[in-house]
Parts: C-alpha cells; structure tokens; sequence
C-alpha cells in the first residue's frame, strides 16, 4: 500500500465526501439537538451545543478542502499527500465523535458516527500509503485518544458555566479550564502531525500537550468526582491519558524510537 498514489486519491475523494456528509449532517442536527435540550429544561447542555456544534462544523468544513489539496497531489504523484490527508482525517475523527455525545443523551439518532467510522479508515489509510511504522501508528492513536478526550473535557466547562454562578471560585475555574482544554487537544494534534512529519520537536510538543490535558483536567475531575457525583469523574480520561503519554515521551527508549524514525528514508 506505500506510495499506492491511485489507492490515495480514490481514499481522497471517500474523504471530500466524509466532510461533505459532515457539514450536512451537523448542520441538520444544531437546531435539533439545542430544541430537544431547551424542551427538557437544559439550557446548560443547549449552550455547550450551540457553541461546540458550530466550532467542529466550521473545522469539519476546513477537513473537506484539505481533502481536496491531498487529492491534487496524489493524482500529481507528490509525497506530501499522505499527510494532508491524515491532517483531514484526524479533524473529521473529532468532528464525526463528539456530536453523537449530546444526541445520545437526548435520545436522539448519532448520523455523524458514520462520519467518525469513515474518518477512522481513511486515517489509517494514509498512514499506509504513506509507509508510517508500526509503533508510529500506535504511539500516534493512543496520542489521538488524548486529544479527542481533551476536547470533551472543554466542552462540560462551558455547561457548567451556566450553572454555577452561586460558586464564584469554580465559575472562574470552568472559564480557566475551557480554553486550556481546546489549546491541549489543538496540541495533541500538532503532535501527532509532528510525529508523521518527523520533526525533532514533537517530544516538547508532546509535553507541552500532556501537561495541558492534566492541568485542564484534574482540577476539573477531581472536584468533580470527590464532591459532585461521588463515582469516577468522566473529567478524568484525558488527564490519565495525558499522565501515561507524558511518562512514555520522557522515557530514553521513546526519544531513541522516534530518533530512528525521524532518520529514517
């Protein structure tokens, strides 16, 4: 499958559509989803919807005309392809996830699955074409689970923004949170790009990716599960993630792994 230029394009083409499919589809759901959350008094969720909706449509737009950059070149046989196309499917895995979350709890149907599914073949689709390494390939999913995690951890902030006005200290602490949640997911994307481009900086990108999952998320999970629910926070995930990738990136063999990869032909 490496170099596979016409196996590309036609993965390109499945990916202009994917992205097509998700601007339809999250587009046909925004109003949906936000009625059924204010019809059931939730006007916490309605908001955390109304605002994540949009941003992942927006992005999940962007996804299609790189796809369609990543077609240009496979079918002028240029080695760049491959990555701008794991750069779309990378978004469209985020875009196609997160939507189905707030649709399932409103006991509604979750279309965009069907997004996530097919960004999850043509990601790995590129990595093949584009002869990327066994380890590579996991480091970089386990980084992609991180860095779905971590967006999810930005979106229950802006929720409980709304209702938590009577706490002034965690009123401040879920806007704090926010944005350094979205900053650690954008990160672990960069990561992983890194990773793929083989760049000598995607270890302190990687750090700098873990310590915001962490710092984002344990304040967060921690109050959470300790005084609000009382059971393991859904908070939690993407911190413990972070803690995991944080201690593997500092370990000598995962310098000397990426070392090799990034000399690599």
């Amino acid at each position: 499958m490496k170099n596979n230029h016409k196996l590309g394009a036609a993965l390109a083409i499945l990916g202009i559509a994917a992205g097509l499919l998700a601007f339809y589809l999250i587009a046909s759901q925004y109003n949906q989803v936000i009625g059924v959350k204010l019809a059931t008094d939730r006007m916490d969720e309605a908001w955390s919807v109304r605002i994540t909706y949009a941003v992942l449509g927006w992005i999940g737009t962007a996804s299609t005309a790189i796809w369609a950059a990543a077609l240009y070149g496979f079918l002028q046989k240029k080695e760049w392809a491959w990555f701008w196309g794991a750069v779309a499917a990378t978004i469209q895995l985020l875009v196609g996830f997160f939507p189905a979350i707030p649709a399932m709890d409103s006991q509604l149907p979750t279309p965009t699955l069907s997004v996530f599914a097919l960004g999850g073949i043509l990601w790995f689709g590129m990595l093949f074409i584009g002869g990327v390494e066994k380890k590579i390939i996991t480091l970089t999913f386990i980084a992609g689970l991180a860095y779905v995690l971590t967006f999810i951890d930005g979106v229950a902030p802006i929720a409980k923004f709304t209702t938590s006005h009577d706490n002034p200290f965690w009123n401040g602490m879920y806007v704090m949170t926010q944005q350094v949640s979205w900053w650690g997911a954008a990160a672990w994307a960069i990561f992983i790009f890194a990773v793929f481009k083989k760049k000598s900086w995607s270890i302190p990108v990687g750090i700098f990716a873990s310590v915001m999952s962490m710092l984002a998320g344990y304040p967060l999970g921690l109050y959470n599960a300790l005084v609000e629910v009382h059971r393991f926070s859904m908070f939690l995930p993407a911190p413990l993630f972070g803690t995991g990738l944080l201690i593997y990136l500092l370990l000598p063999s995962t310098r000397k792994m990426l070392e090799a990869w990034n000399a690599s032909a």
